[in-house]
């Protein structure tokens, strides 16, 4: 088994309005969803052998404005993940 530890440091997200409290709905559902796909998924061997990425640049995804932080947090995390295994 290996272990995987995922640090982001800013995540930015234009133009998604958050209510007070959505953000940290938002981020428990990014990381749970995040270590879901990281614990059946498969990224680039690079990362398997511990190099850093020091800025990753995930590939779009469409984020309705009226969709829950939990639902935003998913999308988000699928988006971050698709973007580790370039």
């Amino acid at each position: 088994m290996t272990d995987i530890v995922l640090h982001i440091d800013r995540l930015v997200l234009d133009g998604i309005p958050l209510a007070p409290g959505d953000s940290r709905v938002l981020h428990a559902a990014v990381e749970a969803e995040l270590s879901r796909l990281l614990a059946t998924g498969t990224i680039t061997p690079a990362l398997l052998r511990g190099e850093a990425v020091p800025r990753l640049v995930a590939p779009s995804v469409a984020l309705p404005s009226d969709a829950a932080p939990a639902v935003l947090g998913r999308r988000i995390a699928g988006a971050v993940f698709g973007g580790l295994g370039r």
